[in-house]
């Protein structure tokens, strides 16, 4: 199964990935943790070009080229084999993200990047989907204590707001995929929901996965 988490800036996908991940192992699970941009010696070289600081004149495009071919390698490399071995997949940002921060944040052509991204992944989505969702502001400022402040948090507000409701524009289009969690809660609540979300979505797919094996 392959579960991904986005969500703006500040939105706790760090914290809570991880935890669900032990929760998982704790339970019987193969479970393999990635992150986007990264997850492969090659795609971490592309994370370094893309959240310097100093680069601030990487072009939308170049930036959206370079996304996508982190996350081609790491399809090809981890996510694809690791599905093949019955393995749970979580990953910290996916193709969403690309849709969120380069279509709605920057306003690229929506659909130049859904073929882009196509491309890029083999057509592989993600089974489910946490948009763990925060107001602009309150994640911003969390970033700025907990994590390593990059180049993409710099952007003005405005972009970090667009990018919010480009998320809930994906989970509208897609409900049965998404499932919004309000990461203002507190960090418990929040890994709670997702761990009940995540335990029915995995009855389900061995129900579907069992059934497949009786018609066969």
């Amino acid at each position: 199964m392959f579960i991904t988490f986005e969500g703006p800036e500040g939105s706790g996908k760090s914290t809570q990935l991880p935890q669900l991940a032990q929760f998982l192992e704790e339970a019987g699970f193969t479970v393999v943790k990635t992150r986007e941009p990264g997850g492969t010696k090659i795609g971490d070289q592309i994370r370094e070009i893309l959240m310097r600081m100093e680069n601030t004149e990487l072009h939308p495009r170049t930036e959206i080229l370079l996304f996508l071919a982190a996350r081609a390698q790491l399809v090809e490399e981890l996510i694809k084999p690791s599905l093949q071995s019955g393995t749970i997949i979580l990953c910290d940002r996916y193709g969403d993200s690309t849709m969120a921060y380069q279509g709605y944040g920057h306003g690229l052509d929506l659909k130049i990047l859904r073929s882009m991204l196509k491309f890029a992944t083999g057509g592989l989505k993600p089974d489910l989907t946490f948009l763990l969702d925060v107001d602009v502001m309150t994640g911003l400022k969390r970033k700025k204590i907990k994590e390593e402040w990059n180049r993409l948090d710099a952007f003005e507000l405005s972009f970090h707001e667009r990018v919010r409701k480009g998320y809930h524009r994906l989970a509208q289009e897609e409900p049965e995929r998404w499932r919004i969690i309000d990461a203002t809660q507190d960090p418990e609540q929040v890994q709670e929901e997702i761990r009940i979300i995540v335990l029915e979505a995995l009855k389900q797919n061995m129900k579907k996965q069992q059934d497949t094996s009786l018609v066969d």
